[in-house]
């Protein structure tokens, strides 16, 4: 009987532990990232059929069979519009390792423009913190116009 209510205590702590434990990045995510999530470790672009890195902010792509991570999209590239691209967001590590499952499952996204809100147009005020936002400011507090208030509603 000790056993079993040690096992259910271990099993409580376990479970309350991993609801305490929420990770937000919003403030990381680029300007071009769709709206709706706070957290996000990478994008898969199937237009392109690359990975976008949140954390480091670096593109993931193939070539000649080996994973180059690069800051700027190839030059190929140069002209490509990530605002109005579909982006799929996909949290997990390294999701490029199945990369062959995430083109087929994807690419019914190829070629969609503009569907998605991106956070850059976004009048949410949790987006305020992405640097270059309308609206940016370090607190992500702000009124529709980005401008602050003190604790009285003075500006």
């Amino acid at each position: 009987m000790l056993a079993a209510c040690f096992v259910l205590s271990v099993a409580t702590i376990s479970t309350s532990q991993a609801q305490v434990h929420v990770n937000v990045n919003i403030g990381s995510q680029p300007l071009w990232g769709p709206t709706g999530y706070d957290n996000v470790d990478y994008y898969y672009l199937p237009d392109l059929e690359m990975y976008y890195y949140v954390p480091q902010h670096q593109f993931i792509y193939q070539s000649n069979g080996r994973w180059v991570y690069t800051n700027n999209l190839p030059p190929r590239y140069r002209n490509f519009d990530l605002y109005s691209a579909h982006k799929v967001v996909v949290n997990g590590p390294k999701p490029y390792m199945h990369f062959d499952q995430d083109r087929r499952n994807y690419a019914r996204f190829r070629g969609e423009r503009g569907r998605q809100e991106v956070i850059r147009d976004s009048r949410d005020p949790k987006y305020f913190v992405v640097k270059g936002h309308p609206h940016y400011n370090e607190r992500g507090r702000g009124d529709e116009h980005g401008h602050d208030h003190d604790d009285h509603g003075r500006h």
